[in-house]
């Protein structure tokens, strides 16, 4: 076998329990997002980009449509015998086996993949951030830092902190003190949950810890709170850009929504850094006389006949003559019928709306949600869920 450098266990086994009838049936890795993506396709092209081409892929919660999205890795560039991307669900081992119990954990059941690359460092990523990054040049901090692990870190607003692991950093990007999710956080430096470790260092304390009966197995909350105690070599590689944990209904709906701004915080458009996806290979959007279309993202195989305004379309849309969508997100294959009005909402793939539904107000703050393949009609009534 090869020897790698760098390797990446993405984390994507995610229940995703906030975002509530999306991931009924559905990994939040493999929600959609932004048109034509699912979550996990930013790291995956984060990875293709940073030359990272062995990635193992720890899938747990209602893997299918999942695993049969990843397929071979192809998109990614991971379809490749010395690595490429290699599914990691829980397995039976001759003493039996266990269901993940934590992200430590999960990474400690798979130490025998990561040893038959015999790595110098290993990556730790999440499969349900929305984010463009460049892991190479976090590697090459980490290196001239000597660091045992390099934590990528951004600001935050302080009232969301304490959905966060925080950290103390000092003027060399030292890691002087740690908190996970905190009640009353005293830093703004939020965790990204992307790590880089020393694989020599990280095995040892994987293996302390899976040997502590009091501990959940957590990186956040065990892993690196265990590395400060020890006096270990912690580092913070600050990142600057765009970066959108989505896994509320809240965060899913404005993610969406910031790709619709004159000047987008994140670019899709940019062809130097692409995010690659399983292209759907529909028909070309068709937009008819009387539709309307403003501020919008509409993907391909859609038939455009009434008013589409702030909103993001995914492929094979079909909104007849006189309906009206505004400042929402509809997942493919989704039908809405005349006069249907949609306001502030989420409708998830394969849904019908029947003509002259009404889902959704333009005058409040809630977000409304329309389950997956959900048939609504025109007195049917849609429960709203407030923003978290």
């Amino acid at each position: 076998m090869v020897r790698k450098e760098m390797i990446a266990m993405l984390l994507a086994g995610g229940e995703g329990k906030r975002l509530g009838v999306l991931t009924k049936d559905l990994a939040k890795p493999a929600v959609y997002f932004g048109g034509k993506y699912r979550i996990i396709d930013f790291t995956l092209s984060n990875c293709a980009h940073s030359g990272i081409d062995t990635v193992g892929v720890l899938t747990q919660y209602q893997p299918l449509e999942l695993n049969r999205y990843l397929g071979i890795g192809s998109p990614w560039g991971l379809d490749r015998r010395d690595g490429g991307m290699t599914i990691l669900p829980p397995y039976v081992k001759q003493k039996g086996g266990v269901w993940y119990k934590g992200t430590a954990n999960a990474i400690y059941q798979n130490m025998a993949f990561i040893e038959r690359y015999n790595p110098e460092y290993v990556l730790v990523i999440s499969g349900d951030h929305i984010y463009k990054m460049d892991y190479d040049l976090m590697l090459q901090h980490h290196k001239r830092s000597g660091a045992d692990v390099t934590i990528a870190g951004l600001q935050v607003d302080w009232k969301e902190a304490s959905r966060f692991g925080v950290m103390h950093v000092d003027d060399e990007d030292r890691i002087t003190a740690f908190e996970e999710k905190p009640k009353n956080p005293t830093s703004n430096i939020a965790s990204m949950g992307v790590y880089i470790f020393t694989w020599k260092t990280l095995q040892k304390h994987l293996i302390y810890d899976e040997a502590n009966r009091n501990s959940s197995h957590d990186f956040g909350k065990d892993i690196i709170p265990a590395m400060m105690r020890e006096g270990r070599k912690l580092h913070a590689f600050p990142f600057k850009g765009y970066w959108k944990d989505v896994g509320t209904i809240e965060s899913l709906w404005e993610a969406n929504m910031d790709l619709l701004a004159e000047e987008p915080p994140l670019d899709l458009y940019d062809t130097e850094w692409r995010i690659y996806s399983v292209n759907p290979n529909r028909p070309a959007q068709f937009t008819s006389a009387e539709a309307v279309v403003t501020s919008s993202v509409v993907s391909e195989g859609c038939v455009i006949e009434g008013e589409v305004d702030r909103s993001v379309l995914f492929y094979g849309v079909q909104a007849e003559v006189g309906s009206i969508i505004s400042e929402s997100v509809i997942m493919p294959n989704v039908r809405i019928g005349k006069g249907a009005r949609i306001y502030r909402s989420i409708i998830g793939e394969g849904a019908v709306i029947q003509a002259g539904a009404v889902i959704g107000t333009p005058e409040d703050d809630a977000i409304t949600v329309v389950a997956v393949e959900q048939y609504v009609t025109n007195d049917h009534m849609v429960l709203e869920v407030e923003p978290t």
